[in-house]
């Protein structure tokens, strides 16, 4: 998602071409890439994407490519309207344009239509969930699903999923899905990370029971839990340095302290921080693949590093110490 606003093309060809060559194959990306977002490099992470595919077709073959269709909010794509059954085929249609492709593995909703508790929205009386017309939700949900399933359908996506989602929301797409006969929802991608475990266990539990893939986003916080952001640092072209669309909602004092901690638990047993944040999110219970993101080759190596490192149960209790410590830093 920093293709096309922190990276240029030939940077994100360069990972894309590293990852592809050290066995990575799921590339997620979604219509409002880059970020932070922006009218004019609304699509761009898209189009770059397409371009590599382009430059050898028989990459396509390879890779799980996926991309998210943007809920309400965002001005310059459908107006901030929310989404329907038409504008979710269009969508699907620009995806499909930009990136050079007749179809995606995975087709996501971005956010949902109503406003759910993420991007820090979850502290107490953040939401006044009695608002929400439930009925009408759920009617916007069927149309969405008809979407999909008639994508499928027309083999332009092969599957459908979630994202920045709850158990509600979830059990209402498969409970519609089972009723009307529609695609069933494969995956749902929530952000999860050691300073951001709110998922585990209640979203967590309903994908392991009915056999929907967790796909954690940020599984670094942003960046945050390389250290880099610690006492005020704010280095320069890294997302903290920049305006974001929600706010740096992740920088508290909170965050700071129980960064500094788990930084104390790497050094106590020669580990890299960001690696040893990484690893502890690999292997969770219900994590089917975590979405990683870099602004550089080296930054990605580092995360790919840690797809091949098993945590000590010792190391592991030492975090899960900082965790109740820290059980919600921001």
């Amino acid at each position: 998602m920093t293709w096309g606003g922190q990276n240029s093309q030939q940077q994100a060809f360069e990972q894309l071409d590293y990852a592809l060559s050290q066995g990575i194959n799921f590339i997620d990306t979604a219509e409002m890439y880059s970020i932070p977002p922006k009218p004019e490099t609304s699509g761009s992470t898209e189009t770059i994407i397409g371009n590599w595919l382009s430059q050898d077709p028989s990459r396509r073959d390879k890779v799980i490519l996926a991309s998210k269709a943007v809920g309400p909010g965002i001005n310059w794509i459908r107006e901030g309207s929310p989404l329907t059954k038409e504008t979710v085929k269009h969508a699907l249609e620009q995806s499909l344009t930009r990136l050079k492709t007749d179809y995606l593995d995975l087709y996501q909703i971005h956010w949902p239509n109503r406003n759910s508790p993420h991007f820090g929205k979850h502290w107490p009386n953040r939401l006044n969930l009695s608002a929400v017309d439930s009925a009408e939700q759920t009617d916007m949900m069927l149309a969405i699903l008809e979407a999909l399933d008639e994508s499928i359908k027309a083999g332009k996506i092969r599957a459908c999923g979630l994202s920045n989602e709850t158990p509600w929301g979830i059990n209402q797409f498969l409970k519609l899905s089972e009723a009307h006969n529609l695609a069933r929802i494969v995956s749902i991608q929530n952000e999860f990370n050691l300073l951001h475990l709110k998922d585990n266990p209640y979203v967590l539990e309903t994908c392991i029971n009915e056999g929907v893939s967790y796909l954690p986003w940020s599984p670094l916080a942003g960046g945050a839990l390389t250290g880099k952001y610690v006492n005020g640092a704010r280095p320069n072209n890294t997302r903290w340095s920049m305006v974001q669309r929600n706010g740096l909602f992740r920088d508290t004092l909170h965050t700071d302290k129980a960064i500094i901690a788990f930084k104390q638990v790497a050094d106590k047993y020669k580990l890299n921080l960001g690696q040893m944040a990484l690893a502890y999110i690999y292997q969770f219970e219900g994590v089917s693949s975590t979405i990683i993101g870099a602004t550089s080759v080296e930054q990605l190596k580092q995360n790919i590093q840690a797809y091949s490192m098993t945590l000590e149960q010792e190391v592991i209790d030492s975090i899960n110490q900082v965790i109740k410590s820290y059980p919600m830093p921001f």
